[in-house]
C-alpha cells in the first residue's frame, strides 16, 4: 500500500537557515578573506553644501600600510553617474550623481576621498591625514520651502529644487469621477497635513563589499538585496562587459529596502580594485551606516476627504511633498508613486486626485524603505478615516464597516485602477476584534474618562490592504520603471533523486530556503530534506529581478512552481515508456507516476518514482526515441495582476496625560494573506515589521540640525526599538486565497509595517482626542504627546503647535523638536 505523504505547505518547519546564522557558521561579507586583500575606508563631507576648493592627501600617503589615495578628481572619468532606473515623467529632472564627489558636495556624508590600506584600520588612521577645504554653500532642508520661489538651489544647473511632479485623476484616469466635484459638494470635509518623517533602515549587518580583480572575472560580494540588478547596473554604469562580472550575495544580515541599492560604495570598491589590481574590502561602520546609507519615507502629505454627513466617502484629494534627498537613487522617485494606487486603501472612493512633487534637499537621498510609499499612504488615510469618524460621532470602526469593499464584491475595481482579486475584511475585522475585546475596552475606556484618570486608554484601527507581488511587467513599463518585474527559476534533478532549487530571488532574512522546498517537495513528492536551494550569485543563479516589495513568494515561488511543473512533463514521458503504457495513460501523485485505474501497489500495480526516472535519465540505457536524457528545467513567471493582502490591526495604549509617556497596552492583528506556506515563517515576519512600524510611530526619526548634520547619526541618539520596548503580540490570520497565483498565496514580508504605524497613532490620539487633541506628528514621544495635551487643553481644536494637522504646526525640516 502506498503511504500517505502529508502535505509540506502549510506545515511550520523550522527553517533550514537557521542552524547555520544561529551557531555562527555562515559568512557574511565582512568575514571573507582572500590572498592579498587590503582594506578601504571612506572620507566623508563635514558639510551638506559646499565646494571643494582644496585637496591634500599628501601627509595620508606617508602613513603607515597605506597602498593608496584617492580622490574624487582621480576617478571623475570613469566613475559614471549613479543609475536611476525609474524616471517617473518624461520632463523629470535628474542630476549627475558620482559616488565620490569631485568639485562640490550635496550631502554630509558624501565620499570625497578614499585609503586603502594593509588593514582597516590603518585605512581609518590616514583618513585623519586628509585635509579638505571647503567653501560653504546655503543649505536647503525644509520641502515646502525648497519648492517656493526664489530658494537657494541644491543644484543650481537644474534652476529649480523640483525633481518632478506626477498626477494620477480618476476622472481623467476613467476610473472613477471628478474629485474638485466632489470637494466642492462635500455634507463633511476633513483637512489634514501630516508629516512622515526621515526614517533609516537600521539594519543589523552594515553594507559591505569585496572585490576580487584577479582572474577572468571582476567578482563583487556585497551586502545586498540585489545581486542580478547590481550586476547589470555595474556593467552599464563602469561600461564593463556584463560576462566579466559575477556578483554574490552571501548571507545578509538585514535588508527592509536599504540595500535594494547601487551603492556609492560599491561602485567605489570596484574602481579601486581595477585600479590596483587588488582585493579590496570596504565595510562601513554603524555611523557611517546612519549618516550615508539612504533613508526613507520623508514626506509632507496634504489630504482632502469629502464625505455626506452619514459618514460615506465622495472623494479624495492627496498633495504630497517628498524629499528626495540630494540625488536620485536607484527607485528614489518611484517610492512615492507606489502609494498613490494605495491612498485609497480598501474604500469605495468614486473620485480621487493625487499629486506628487519630489524635490531635491541636502539630505542622504531616500529611497526604498519596508513597504516603499505603502505605508505612507496606508497611515494617512488611516488617520483620515479616525478623522472622519470624530467629525460625525460615530465610532472609528463603524466608518470604517460603511465604506469598505463588501466580500462579495470581489474581484473589485478600486478607483486607482488596480483590480483587488479576493478579500474578506469582515472576517479578519471580527476576529481581531473578538482576540482584542474590543466593545470590552471601549468601556473601560468611557469609565476611565468618566473618572479623569491621569492615565488614559486609546483604542487604535488599521483596516488595510497593499499591492504585493511588485512584479506585472506592464505595469511597471506603464509607470517608466526601467526594468520587468519577471523571476526566473530553475530545478535541477540529480542522479541519486536529490533536487536544486535555483531561484532568481535573492533572500535576506525571508527564509527562501525553507520555504522553497516546502514547495517543491510537494509539487515533486520528494523529501523535504532532499532539496537545496541555490541562490545569491550571478553565476550559479544566472538569470533573476531579486527581493523586495514582497514578491518573492508572488512571483519567485510561482517560477519554482512552473519549472517543477515542467520536470513532471519531461519526467512522464519517461515514466510511460517504463511502465510500458500511453503517456496519456500515466498520473502522477505523491512522488510516483502510476497508470490511471491501475489500482495501488498492494494490489500489484506497478509504479514508478520521479527518482527512478532521475536515475534513469542518468544512465541513459532505455529512454523513449527522440527524448532526451535531462530532466532539468527553467522557467520565467511574470504575473498579470498584483497580490492583495488585508488585515485588520488593533492596538490599545495607555497614554499618562502628565508626562506623556505612552505604554502599549496590548497589540492583536489577524492578516489574510491568502494561503500560508510556513506558519513560523509568517510569525516571524508579521513580528519584525510589526516592530518597524511601531518605532515609527514611537521611537524613530532622523533629525538634522540647521546646517544640515545629522544629530541622530548614532544608536544612541537613532531610537531603535529592543524587545523590551515591545509588547506581546497576538495574531492571527484569516484566508481568502489570490486568485492571481496557482498556490493563492499574497505576501506577507511588508504587511506588519504597514499597518501597524497608522494603528499605534490613531490608539495614542484617540487615548487624548477627548482633551483637544486631533493629532500628534511621528514619532509620538513623551515631550510630543505632553505638548499636544497642554496645547489641546488650551485649544479646543487641538490644531496648535505640535497637536496640529497644518503646515505650520510642524517641523519640515526635520530639525530637532
Amino acid at each position: 500500500m502506498t503511504a500517505t505523504i502529508e502535505p509540506e505547505v502549510g506545515k511550520a518547519r523550522k527553517r533550514k537557515e537557521d542552524a547555520r546564522l544561529i551557531t555562527g557558521r555562515t559568512r557574511w561579507t565582512d568575514n571573507l578573506t582572500l590572498p592579498g586583500l587590503v582594506h578601504m575606508a571612506i572620507l566623508r563631507s563635514p558639510f551638506a553644501h559646499a565646494r571643494i576648493t582644496n585637496v591634500d592627501v599628501s601627509a595620508a600617503k606617508d602613513m603607515p600600510g597605506v597602498l593608496a589615495v584617492v580622490t574624487g578628481a582621480d576617478l571623475a572619468d570613469e566613475q559614471g553617474s549613479l543609475p536611476c532606473a525609474w524616471p517617473i515623467t518624461a520632463d523629470m529632472k535628474s542630476p549627475s550623481a558620482p559616488s565620490i564627489a569631485v568639485d562640490k558636495v550635496n550631502f554630509a556624508g558624501e565620499a570625497v576621498a578614499i585609503v586603502v590600506a594593509r588593514s582597516a584600520y590603518e585605512a581609518a588612521d590616514a583618513l585623519e591625514s586628509i585635509d579638505i577645504d571647503y567653501a560653504e554653500l546655503p543649505v536647503v532642508l525644509d520641502m515646502a520651502a525648497a519648492v517656493e520661489d526664489g530658494a537657494d538651489l541644491v543644484h543650481e544647473d537644474l534652476g529649480t529644487n523640483s525633481s518632478a511632479t506626477w498626477i494620477f485623476d480618476s476622472g481623467e484616469a476613467g476610473s472613477g469621477g471628478d474629485v474638485e466635484q466632489a470637494i466642492a459638494g462635500a455634507e463633511v470635509l476633513i483637512e489634514r497635513t501630516f508629516r512622515q518623517q526621515r526614517l533609516i533602515p537600521a539594519f543589523m549587518e552594515p553594507r559591505s563589499v569585496v572585490v576580487d580583480p584577479t582572474g577572468e572575472q571582476f567578482t563583487m560580494w556585497s551586502s545586498t538585496q540585489v545581486p542580478h540588478i547590481l550586476r547589470v547596473m555595474l556593467a552599464m554604469t563602469l561600461s564593463v562587459p556584463e560576462h566579466k562580472v559575477r556578483v554574490i550575495a552571501p548571507d545578509v544580515g538585514g535588508g527592509f529596502g536599504g540595500k535594494l541599492q547601487v551603492t556609492p560604495e560599491e561602485i567605489l570598491t570596484f574602481l579601486v580594485a581595477r585600479r590596483i589590481g587588488k582585493p579590496v574590502k570596504y565595510t562601513e561602520s554603524r555611523s557611517e551606516s546612519l549618516l550615508s546609507a539612504h533613508h526613507g519615507r520623508d514626506q509632507i502629505q496634504k489630504l482632502t476627504l469629502s464625505a455626506r454627513r452619514d459618514g460615506t466617502v465622495t472623494g479624495l484629494k492627496v498633495e504630497l511633498l517628498a524629499d528626495m534627498g540630494a540625488y536620485l537613487r536607484l527607485v528614489t522617485p518611484g517610492v512615492p508613486i507606489l502609494g498613490a494606487f494605495m491612498f485609497n486603501a480598501i474604500y469605495k472612493f468614486p473620485a480621487y486626485r493625487f499629486v506628487c512633487t519630489n524635490v531635491f534637499t541636502n539630505k542622504v537621498p531616500t529611497d526604498a524603505y519596508r513597504g516603499a510609499g505603502r505605508p505612507e499612504a496606508t497611515f494617512a488615510i488611516e488617520r483620515l478615516m479616525d478623522e472622519l469618524a470624530a467629525e460625525i460621532g460615530v465610532d472609528p470602526m463603524e466608518i470604517r464597516e460603511r465604506n469598505w469593499i463588501k466580500h462579495e464584491e470581489f474581484p473589485f475595481t478600486t478607483v486607482a485602477g488596480l483590480t483587488y482579486d479576493s478579500g474578506n475584511y469582515e472576517a479578519a475585522t471580527d476576529k481581531a476584534k473578538e482576540l482584542f475585546g474590543y466593545d470590552a475596552l471601549r468601556a473601560e475606556q468611557a469609565e476611565r474618562r468618566e473618572r479623569g484618570d491621569k492615565v488614559q486608554l486609546g483604542l487604535g484601527i488599521s483596516t488595510f490592504t497593499e499591492m504585493c507581488g511588485l512584479a506585472p511587467s506592464r505595469v511597471l513599463g506603464s509607470l517608466s520603471y526601467a526594468a520587468g518585474g519577471w523571476e526566473h527559476a530553475a530545478i535541477r534533478m540529480l542522479p541519486t533523486g536529490k533536487v536544486e532549487v535555483v531561484t532568481g530571488s535573492s533572500p535576506h532574512g525571508q527564509g527562501h530556503e525553507t520555504a522553497w522546498s516546502q514547495i517543491v517537495a510537494d509539487q515533486l513528492g520528494v523529501p523535504f530534506e532532499d532539496v537545496e536551494v541555490l541562490h545569491g550569485d550571478t553565476q550559479s543563479s544566472h538569470k533573476g529581478m531579486d527581493t523586495y516589495g514582497s514578491r518573492s513568494l508572488t512571483v519567485g515561488a510561482m517560477a519554482v512552481v512552473q519549472a517543477a511543473d515542467k520536470v513532471k512533463a519531461k519526467a512522464v514521458k519517461i515514466a510511460a515508456h517504463m511502465l510500458e503504457a500511453n503517456e496519456a495513460d500515466v498520473e502522477f501523485a505523491a512522488g510516483s507516476f502510476r497508470v490511471k485505474g491501475a489500482g495501488t501497489e498492494a494490489s500489484g500495480a506497478k509504479s514508478v518514482s520521479i527518482q527512478d526516472i532521475a536515475l534513469a535519465v542518468f544512465a541513459a540505457h532505455d529512454l523513449p526515441d527522440g527524448v532526451e536524457p535531462n530532466l532539468d528545467s527553467e522557467a520565467t513567471f511574470d504575473p498579470e495582476n498584483f497580490s492583495f493582502p488585508h488585515g485588520t490591526h488593533l492596538c490599545a495604549t495607555e497614554v499618562d496625560t502628565e508626562t506623556g509617556r505612552v505604554t502599549i497596552r496590548s497589540y492583536v492583528c489577524v492578516d489574510d494573506i491568502g494561503r500560508v506556506v510556513n506558519p513560523l515563517i509568517v510569525e516571524g515576519q508579521v513580528h519584525g515589521g510589526l516592530a518597524q512600524g511601531i518605532a515609527q510611530a514611537l521611537f524613530e526619526e532622523a533629525v538634522h540640525d540647521e546646517s544640515g548634520t545629522l544629530t541622530t547619526g548614532t544608536l544612541a541618539d537613532y531610537l531603535v526599538p529592543s524587545a523590551a520596548d515591545l509588547p506581546k503580540f497576538v495574531t492571527d490570520r484569516t484566508e481568502t486565497p489570490a486568485t492571481s497565483n496557482v498556490l493563492g498565496v499574497k505576501g506577507v514580508g511588508e504587511a506588519g509595517t504597514i499597518a501597524s504605524t497608522p494603528a499605534v497613532v490613531n490608539a495614542v490620539v484617540d487615548a487624548v482626542r477627548h482633551l483637544g487633541v486631533s493629532d500628534i506628528q511621528m514619532p509620538c514621544t513623551p515631550m510630543r504627546v505632553w505638548q499636544a495635551i497642554r496645547t489641546g487643553r488650551t485649544d479646543a481644536g487641538g490644531l496648535g503647535s505640535e497637536a496640529g494637522g497644518g503646515l505650520g504646526s510642524i517641523d519640515t525640516s526635520g530639525g530637532a523638536q
